[in-house]
């Protein structure tokens, strides 16, 4: 565990699976203590076992109940025979920490350990030291074990004059935990500019970088970005689990007319396929969904990222580094030299990059890339508005797909209701489910979803087809609307409508398709 090779919960499950032992859930812990006076707290920490009922026997849960020395330990200090379970070392302390009073978090309890005395900025040396000592260690570790075991996405690390703030992005939406003293705030970034090989002397500039860990028995690579603030550095870091991140079209929400017109639009040999939303609207996942349908022995794909997120085993990428003269446009020159198949542009953020992205279509290469818009439509005229000429336009691009991320429903604790008939005709939700009863669902809240109600994500997507009708739309310079309106008519399911279908279907909510979407007038 301390190797970061396996979990706490690996180790308890390995046990039961052996045959020989219960497992112990944190909902079983008694709330009052339950072994005799003469058993020290110290030694239950420093073995992690806990007393869950004291009768006839005494049941303990341990993290190691094979350990023979604490069983037979237990036994000479009671004179019971002591039956040993199963517990994760983490719950164990939490729950020693409520049954002996101290009710305190571990960061608590590593702030306690550290020497902060009044720290100059200035002195490196010292930051540095301390920024190595065991309690910072242990306290970065902590919060970074932390959002692993709520699949946080994101953790912000913010300093302000009286308080230094850690939260984390779990499904999308923001979560404060325990943070550690302001006092430990230079302390604490610096271990993670560590961490990340930056610059921990370097205060003014914002800095970018990357560290890769094994921690839970996970694999993980972390992004880290810093940028100075009013009151020291605030960090952000991107958590990209390997091991969870998927790659499968169905997985990621792709389904029926949907996915044949994108995968078809893929199959082309060459043009440009466009994935619009706005930032963190998954279109990152989706693109390397692609790139990994496409990814053949066949095929030669090179990518122009800024930043390489997902490192893919067969595949060319490339890291933008605009300071040296690397930009997009600069790389995608050189790229059509190397004669690939694919090419991936990470954001076309320019006339020039479009320019050379359609060049590359033109001469046979299948392009991928991203905009920020906010539906199919919007990335036609974004296109129009940056400078590139519409009759280029109509011949390069195959089709633009757009996306927003809703927050699946937790499977285990999501109540059925019937929705009022106004609003099942306000929505005319007859149009997805012509007979029998509506169901939705709603979030109620339970230990497989940490109390949210939600677990995991999902896109609601729409796609727009390049047919020649609305070819005939670009080249008039229509405006998104009017094309939206077109698309529709041809039989183009918006994303406010596929949303509706997932909450038909009981995997979302309505008030999560509302967060992201507007519905239609």
């Amino acid at each position: 565990m301390k190797l970061g090779v396996c979990s706490e919960l690996d180790v308890a499950d390995a046990y039961v699976e052996s045959g020989q032992f219960e497992k112990i859930i944190a909902e079983q812990y008694p709330l009052e203590r339950q072994l005799p006076e003469n058993i020290s707290l110290r030694f239950l920490k420093q073995y992690h076992v806990i007393g869950l009922a004291n009768e006839d026997a005494i049941q303990v849960a341990m993290m190691d109940p094979e350990d023979q020395f604490v069983v037979d330990a237990l036994q000479l200090a009671t004179g019971k025979h002591v039956t040993p379970k199963v517990g994760l070392l983490s719950e164990i302390d939490t729950a020693l920490d409520v049954q002996y009073g101290e009710g305190r978090s571990q960061v608590d309890k590593v702030v306690d350990d550290l020497d902060m005395d009044d720290i100059a900025d200035e002195d490196l040396e010292h930051l540095k030291d301390l920024a190595s000592e065991a309690p910072i260690i242990k306290m970065v570790n902590l919060i970074m074990q932390r959002a692993i075991e709520t699949r946080a996405s994101d953790i912000h690390i913010e300093p302000f004059e009286q308080s230094l703030k850690v939260r984390l992005r779990v499904d999308g939406v923001l979560k404060a935990i325990d943070a550690p003293s302001v006092k430990s705030t230079a302390a604490v970034i610096s271990r993670i500019k560590i961490m990340a090989k930056l610059n921990i002397a370097e205060r003014r500039l914002p800095q970018d970088g990357r560290i890769k860990i094994q921690m839970l028995g996970k694999e993980l690579d972390l992004r880290v970005s810093t940028i100075p603030t009013m009151y020291g550095e605030s960090v952000v870091i991107r958590l990209l689990d390997k091991d969870n991140t998927v790659l499968d079209f169905t997985e990621l929400g792709f389904a029926g007319k949907h996915l044949d017109q994108f995968l078809d639009a893929l199959s082309q040999p060459h043009g440009i396929i466009l994935i619009t939303g706005p930032t963190g609207s998954g279109k990152s996942t989706t693109m390397y969904a692609a790139l990994k349908q496409l990814n053949t022995s066949e095929r030669k794909i090179i990518t122009v990222e800024d930043p390489v997120e997902y490192q893919m085993e067969g595949i060319n990428q490339i890291q933008a580094k605009p300071q040296i003269g690397l930009t997009f446009a600069a790389a995608l020159r050189s790229i059509v030299r190397q004669d690939p198949d694919v090419i991936m542009i990470g954001e076309m953020r320019d006339l020039e990059t479009a320019r050379i992205a359609v060049q590359s279509a033109l001469t046979g290469h299948l392009v991928l890339s991203t905009l920020h818009t906010n539906d199919a439509a919007g990335g036609v005229t974004r296109l129009l508005d940056m400078g590139l000429e519409e009759y280029l336009l109509t011949s390069t691009v195959n089709g633009i797909l757009a996306q927003r991320l809703v927050r699946k429903l937790c499977p285990v604790c999501k109540q059925a209701y019937h929705p009022p008939a106004e609003l099942v005709e306000d929505l005319q939700f007859r149009r997805f489910i012509p007979t029998g009863d509506i169901v939705f669902y709603k979030p109620v809240g339970c230990s497989n979803c940490s109390d949210m109600g939600y677990r995991g994500r999902l896109a609601i997507i729409e796609f727009l087809p390049m047919t020649d009708p609305i070819r005939k739309l670009i080249m008039t310079h229509a405006e998104a609307g009017v094309i939206q309106k077109l698309a529709i008519a041809e039989g183009m399911s918006t994303m406010y409508e596929n949303g509706l279908v997932k909450v038909a279907q009981g995997i979302t909510t309505l008030e999560e398709v509302l967060r992201v979407t507007t519905a239609e007038s």
